[in-house]
């Protein structure tokens, strides 16, 4: 039985600190591509965009978030390891309430099973091309 592609619902967040944005890392093994992405995850049935945002972050980061606002909406159409994705994902910015997270280099994805960590990236290397930020058209909103 071949399983049904979908089209995934997911919440994604811009935190800015300064000239940097907050990101996780990830790898294509298939394409040999090291890339970032914002922090946030999928929504669940019954769940708005921003109440499945909170629990990401209160699950990714062990943190609430303060001024929370709606930015955008991006539809993915991508390949990732060799298999189609598609996802309708909601943007969203705001501030992070624990405020020593700033302040870190490295911070770990409590919930990553593949040990992904969280990172602040120059906002300028996405927008000069250096490094790769998903998905695709975010840069233009950061």
């Amino acid at each position: 039985m071949m399983l049904k592609e979908k089209i995934r619902p997911l919440t994604l967040c811009i935190i800015k600190n300064k000239d940097r944005v907050l990101v996780s890392d990830g790898y294509d093994s298939k394409k040999g591509e090291v890339f970032y992405r914002l922090l946030g995850g999928g929504i669940e049935f019954g769940e708005t965009g921003e109440e499945a945002l909170n629990r990401e972050f209160n699950e990714e980061l062990d943190t609430e978030l303060e001024n929370v606002k709606y930015l955008t909406t991006l539809e993915n159409i991508f390949t990732y390891n060799g298999k189609r994705g598609h996802e309708i994902v909601m943007i969203f910015t705001a501030d992070l309430a624990k405020k020593d997270l700033y302040q870190k280099a490295s911070l770990d994805i409590l919930d990553s099973k593949d040990g992904h960590k969280g990172s602040w990236q120059k906002i300028e290397d996405f927008k000069k091309n250096k490094l790769v930020l998903y998905p695709n058209g975010i840069v233009n909103f950061i």
